[in-house]
């Protein structure tokens, strides 16, 4: 009888000893599978956020073939949030329309089906705002500047450009310029190429909207004379 007793003892013991083999085993599957799954997920993310970069270093690369050779973007400079992009906007407006979100520093071009392609933008410092309905009255490419009255009395320095910058990488208003128009007169306001990342999403004009030269550039060759144009309150 203690033989048996030994025996028993001893096999449950054993029972035992491989329970807790096997829990431990879980265990340590369990951890290492959370472990591999966050490094899948870190792995995930480091990938979207490789494969957005490599988008954005091609969307904003050089284009040499302009009048005046456009560099690349630094992308460093620019929130990735400002990168274009289609996204969903649901509007009543017509395919076509730009819709401009200065609270918000994005410019918007309606493609309709509830779809819109984004664009990170500068807009009108405080003071310089302001919002309502216009339309594009005409397009230019590496327009002259002419720096209106007011600015002049404001920044006597741009009184050597009252006869008109001519067009070029230092130009104000950069590869391509859209003239918002109301009523049949001149707004003086505008939507520009900007050589300047780090203004991208900030409140820095005299009322006028600037976007990166590429995005600018890619905005203009879809947007025709008369296409309505809505600036939102900010």
């Amino acid at each position: 009888m203690i033989m048996d007793g030994g025996r028993a003892d001893a096999g449950a013991m054993d029972r035992t000893a491989r329970l807790r083999t096997a829990l431990l085993s879980r265990r340590s599957f369990l951890a290492g599978s959370a472990v591999g799954l966050g490094a899948l997920g870190l792995g995930s993310c480091a990938t979207t956020d490789g494969i957005l970069l490599a988008e954005a270093a091609k969307t904003y690369g050089p284009m040499p073939d302009e009048k005046f050779p456009i560099p690349a973007v630094d992308i460093s400079k620019v929130d990735p949030k400002y990168y274009r992009r289609t996204v969903r906007y649901e509007t009543k407006e017509a395919p076509g329309t730009i819709v401009v979100d200065p609270a918000n520093y994005y410019v918007y071009r309606i493609e309709g089906d509830g779809a819109a392609t984004r664009y990170g933008a500068n807009v009108g410092r405080d003071g310089f705002l302001w919002h309502g309905d216009a339309y594009v009255g005409r397009k230019s490419e590496w327009a002259t500047w002419t720096p209106p009255k007011e600015m002049i009395r404001r920044q006597p320095e741009a009184a050597q450009y009252a006869r008109g910058m001519p067009g070029g990488l230092d130009n104000p208003l950069g590869a391509r310029t859209l003239h918002l128009y109301q009523n049949g007169a001149y707004t003086l306001y505008t939507i520009y190429a900007s050589s300047e990342p780090d203004t991208i999403g900030t409140g820095i004009t005299s009322g006028c909207v600037g976007l990166l030269s590429q995005d600018m550039i890619h905005l203009y060759a879809r947007t025709l004379v008369k296409t309505k144009v809505v600036v939102l309150p900010a």
